[in-house]
């Protein structure tokens, strides 16, 4: 146990350390202090709302993501790099969203300020809010860096017997010798009255328009900013909130016109956006409430220590949401659903970047988003006001993902965490490629190239999955056909998003799917998170036709809507995934051997076209090249007629891949997929018997203890079992769930 000496030197090194960051992070200045931080990078200090929150983009920095349907810009904030410890926050796919929300930002920025309401739409649970609570993280750890820094000012008001004559009021001409040359640092003991200005307004208000904008020009040259890229309208002629003005003329009447010393009452301080205090982050429900009033402040008994020349007038101070997110983001959390009246004054208010209370008009300095589903926007439209607000919005669609590796992310990121048991793999890629296929839109092949449109005819829900997945597609076609469809992935992609009712609106919610999840982790059938009970539970969720738009669709051809065969082919998929990681965790046949024989085979069916010879690695020697080894290969892949054609038409097939992938290395993985599958299936085929029996002695291992096994089979069952954990994640328990539906479903008959 600690010793109470230990404690107290502790507590003493973090308070040392508080105070050292307090004073490091210039948290409490002077008005001329400030006015020195201030010049030493004007653009910096003087940022808008707008402005600020663009830079918060740029300051996380941006990666290339390479995506199936073509390169998007992904701007890291949205996976909250500076804690690990929030990565389930995190917000999973919607390049294409984050690249909107950053286009429309460097409007405002050109724009001088935020003067739309960026409304993200889209289905429930498409990560409309996470995108707005992960720019709101964002800011909140931006603020606490040097970059981030954000100040506002305060009024003091310091004790008369502290500094007699200090305020102006009995003041004597004698006395301004003994006038300090500031308030801002005062302890709080010798301050009567501390004003704060909860509207934030920036420091640089204090200096009258013409003033100010003479002082920035001095400023923006002496730093050097380029001409245009300096101050944007709130800063150069934004000005002070009716407290502050209220309180900035009664002390300028008291001292008989002296600006310095009213500056003398200045207090800038250092302030951090943050979502639990409501300061610059702040979300608005769909409930009805009013988002910005004002209170009179002078009949609060707690400033009756003001001079009495303030408590002489009337002073107003204003609240609300809209004052309380200055300086940063506002959200209106389903905005359709409120009653029109409830938001319309926002129309006015983006347009004119005010909002009128009934004593004065507060300047907005917010980024201003919104959120709403498909239907209420759609009944919006409708409305006759609609037109009228249209150019005060940027919509900004969000649909649910169709790629399942994104969608497999959520879970893996979001849900896993909160399982308190092993989850095995394809569990969460059950419910991430169901819920993508819910999603699937029948191409119409009217709207495309004839090229086009014949390699899509045909086209299945679960083909078109994993064509925007892998961007892959399918093996039944030509290999023009494949290359056509490769080359327009993302024609395809964005063929319905003129339609109302486009890809991505309708289907499986990942909020569905995560309590399907949740409820597949409390099955007393399986010991991990099975994706055989996740199969069960899709099943069940399938039931509730009533509940869900997406179970009312009517079926189409090539398996659209078409729930139960969604279950049956994921089922399938299964089967093949479990057999192709026993076979491969058995080492019957090592993995890289296929990609040599394949590279073998390329290099001789090369030099043969050629009519030339190939070098042996072993002798040196040039020889001709195998022909028994191609033809053996070629059976392997399936290769009927004229093996010359097919030899030719393989090495033009890499020509075009060299001419279309520029200085990279020929990789038959990416080159030739599909010969390698055939490959792996044919030399599988031969090993089949012994993965079946290898299954059926793990069910045995795991289950009976090896009950019957001999020692050889036993080690060989445990040998496979530690390969399924290494490489695949398996434990001994869903691995013998694999094992036993594969002897079940796919060895019963060669076991007999």
């Amino acid at each position: 146990m600690p010793s109470r000496s230990s404690v107290a030197a502790e507590i003493g090194a973090v308070a040392a350390s508080v105070e050292k960051k307090f004073q490091e992070g210039r948290r409490v200045l002077a008005f001329s202090e400030y006015l020195d931080l201030f010049a030493t990078d004007p653009t910096r200090f003087a940022r808008d709302a707008s402005r600020y929150v663009r830079d918060c983009f740029d300051h996380y920095g941006t990666v290339q993501e390479a995506l199936p349907w073509g390169k998007f810009t992904r701007y890291r904030l949205f996976e909250l790099p500076w804690d690990e410890t929030q990565s389930h926050h995190a917000l999973v796919g919607q390049e294409h969203v984050q690249e909107e929300i950053y286009r429309s930002l460097s409007n405002f920025v050109r724009e001088g300020r935020p003067n739309r309401l960026i409304l993200l739409h889209g289905p429930n649970g498409s990560a409309k809010s996470t995108v707005v609570a992960c720019m709101m993280r964002a800011l909140e750890h931006y603020s606490t860096l040097d970059d981030g820094a954000l100040y506002r000012f305060n009024w003091v008001f310091p004790s008369n017997k502290t500094l007699r004559g200090s305020l102006g009021f009995g003041y004597r001409e004698e006395d301004r010798a003994t006038q300090t040359a500031t308030f801002a640092h005062l302890p709080d003991e010798q301050i009567d009255a501390k004003l704060l200005v909860d509207v934030r307004d920036h420091p640089l208000f204090l200096v009258p328009v013409d003033d100010r904008a003479k002082l920035l020009d001095r400023m923006v040259a002496e730093a050097g900013v380029p001409p245009g890229d300096a101050f944007s309208d709130w800063i150069m002629r934004g000005e002070l909130s009716h407290k502050s003005q209220q309180v900035f003329e009664a002390l300028l009447s008291s001292y008989g016109g002296s600006y310095t010393d009213v500056l003398k009452h200045v207090q800038v301080e250092r302030y951090f956006i943050s979502q639990r205090y409501r300061v610059g982050a702040v979300t608005v429900g769909p409930q009805m409430s009013v988002d910005a009033s004002e209170r009179q402040i002078t009949m609060d008994r707690s400033l009756t220590a003001l001079p009495p020349s303030l408590q002489a007038i009337t002073l107003y101070e204003a609240k609300g949401e809209l004052v309380d997110a200055a300086g940063g983001v506002l959200e209106f959390s389903d905005i359709l659903k409120r009653p029109l009246d409830a938001f319309k004054y926002l129309q006015l208010s983006i347009e004119t970047g005010e909002v009128a209370l009934s004593q004065q008009n507060v300047t907005l300095n917010c980024v201003m988003t919104g959120s709403a589903n498909e239907l209420h926007l759609d009944a919006f439209r409708e409305h006759p006001e609609f037109a009228s607000f249209r150019g005060r919005l940027e919509l900004v669609r969000t649909p649910y993902l169709r790629s399942y590796v994104q969608e497999q992310k959520i879970y893996d990121t979001h849900v896993v965490p909160h399982i308190r048991r092993h989850v095995a793999p394809h569990a969460t890629a059950m419910a991430a490629e169901f819920a993508v296929l819910t999603r699937m839109r029948k191409p119409n092949t009217d709207k495309f190239p004839r090229a086009l449109a014949s390699a899509l005819s045909g086209l299945s829900a679960v083909e078109k999955m994993d064509l925007y997945a892998t961007g892959r597609a399918p093996e039944r076609l030509e290999p023009d056909a494949q290359k056509i469809l490769r080359a327009n992935v993302r024609e395809v992609f964005e063929e319905s998003d003129a339609y109302p009712i486009y890809e991505g609106r309708i289907g499986a919610s990942p909020r569905e799917m995560r309590v399907v999840l949740f409820d597949a982790a409390q099955s007393a059938i399986f010991k991990c998170l099975s994706p055989l009970a996740v199969l069960e539970q899709i099943e069940q969720l399938c039931t509730h036709k009533a509940e869900f738009e997406w179970l009312q669709q009517d079926s189409q051809a090539g398996g659209y809507h078409d729930v139960k065969l969604f279950r049956e082919t994921l089922f399938a998929r299964l089967l093949v995934s479990w057999e192709e990681e026993l076979y491969a965790a058995s080492g019957l046949v090592a993995e890289e051997q296929y990609d040599d024989l394949f590279e073998r085979y390329v290099q001789h069916v090369s030099v043969w076209t050629k009519k030339e010879h190939i070098r042996n690695k072993i002798t040196g020697e040039y020889e001709e090249p195998d022909e028994g080894m191609m033809r053996e290969v070629e059976r392997l892949l399936g290769i009927k007629g004229d093996v010359a054609e097919a030899r030719a038409q393989m090495i033009s097939t890499i020509a075009a891949w060299a001419i279309d992938h520029p200085g990279q290395k020929v990789d038959g993985r990416n080159v030739f997929p599909q010969h390698l599958r055939r490959l792996h299936d044919a030399i599988f085929a031969g090993k089949r018997m012994e993965v079946a029996r290898r299954a059926r002695d793990i069910v045995v291992v795991v289950r009976d203890e090896g009950s019957g096994l001999d020692d050889s089979h036993r080690r060989e069952a445990r040998t496979v079992l530690d390969g399924l954990a290494t490489r695949f994640g398996y434990c001994d328990n869903c691995a013998a769930d694999a094992a036993s539906v594969l002897v079940r479903r796919r060895y019963g008959d060669i076991l007999v």
